[in-house]
């Protein structure tokens, strides 16, 4: 397994660590076999230049996926995730922009693994597996903890 996460934003610190724990978490929660993925974390302004130059969308979103040809039992793909947009849906959800970050990694993983939520019937479907999995995952894991750089261990 080989998950790479870059925090490219300034707006929070990230645990980068424990993120990339709870993302192998999810693959295995997934029986996935390989993965080489990445998760760049953004601001909501390189966030709009990556919607606009690849999706030519104006503005910023939670999460793009980049698939590079994952199969159901091997991931390779890019996620970008923008903090500033996942501490905005967290006031509108009230819940917390630790939990809208992981939901945002199992939304982009979904999406590699060929989940689709354009038509309703397979957004409700995407929608059931992802709030399955980050459950799953809050039970696993304190996303609070999220908050901040990792502790080193002396």
């Amino acid at each position: 397994m080989n998950i790479t996460i870059a925090n490219r934003q300034r707006t929070k610190k990230v645990n980068t660590r424990l993120l990339k724990q709870i993302a192998g978490e999810l693959l295995a929660e997934l029986k996935i076999a390989e993965a080489d993925f990445g998760i760049a974390l953004v601001s909501d302004k390189e966030m709009a230049q990556v919607n606009w130059q690849f999706l030519q969308h104006e503005g910023a979103t939670d999460v793009i996926t980049f698939d590079h040809e994952s199969t159901r039992t091997k991931l390779h793909g890019e996620l970008f995730i923008c903090v500033d947009v996942a501490m905005a849906q967290a006031k509108e959800f009230k819940s917390s922009w630790q939990s809208e970050l992981v939901r945002y990694v199992v939304h982009g993983v979904l999406h590699l693994l060929g989940y689709d939520d354009l038509k309703p019937a397979l957004r409700r479907k995407m929608k059931r597996e992802e709030n399955r999995l980050v459950r799953l995952l809050e039970k696993r894991f304190s996303l609070a903890q999220l908050s901040g750089a990792a502790k080193l261990r002396a």
